[in-house]
């Protein structure tokens, strides 16, 4: 079922992208201040859940490729664990992200402090990319219309 008022169609339509764009705006300042990736992923899928109100269910579906979207939700989860293997393989502890700067920097603390924000960012990117994709998933499937009966109701 979608909105009868077309108001609503054409500006949740217009209105998606600037959603998803403020969504990578509060992941890339989420290690400033409020926001970050789960964040960034809540309101990333909010776009798809927007699109589906207004516009109807196959429409949202059709946004959000259910393939694309189970394959993303456990591949953010692979990026966070990954970057941690990364930091212990570097000779630091488990999400240490100090052990990727670089050994004869001119500056150390500048490196640390540049090697600190990457990985981070890269966490973050994981965590938004799981959240995103699980939110839809959890949308679309608890959302899904009811299938039609075809006679073998057990």
């Amino acid at each position: 079922m979608r909105t009868e008022s077309v108001v609503v169609r054409y500006l949740a339509l217009r209105a998606a992208p600037f959603i998803q764009l403020y969504a990578l705006y509060v992941l890339g300042h989420g290690e400033d201040g409020p926001g970050g990736g789960f964040q960034g992923g809540v309101i990333f899928s909010a776009s798809f859940v927007l699109l589906a109100l207004a516009h109807g269910w196959p429409f949202g579906r059709q946004q959000v490729n259910e393939k694309v979207a189970d394959i993303l939700a456990p591949t953010g989860a692979l990026i966070f664990a990954g970057i941690g293997v990364l930091t212990m393989l570097a000779g630091g502890a488990f999400l240490e992200y100090g052990a990727f700067a670089k050994a004869g920097a001119e500056d150390p603390e500048a490196a640390r402090l540049a090697a600190q924000h990457i990985g981070l960012i890269g966490i973050e990117a994981g965590v938004m990319i799981t959240v995103a994709a699980s939110m839809a998933i959890l949308f679309f499937e608890m959302s899904r219309p009811p299938r039609e009966s075809k006679g073998n109701d057990a």
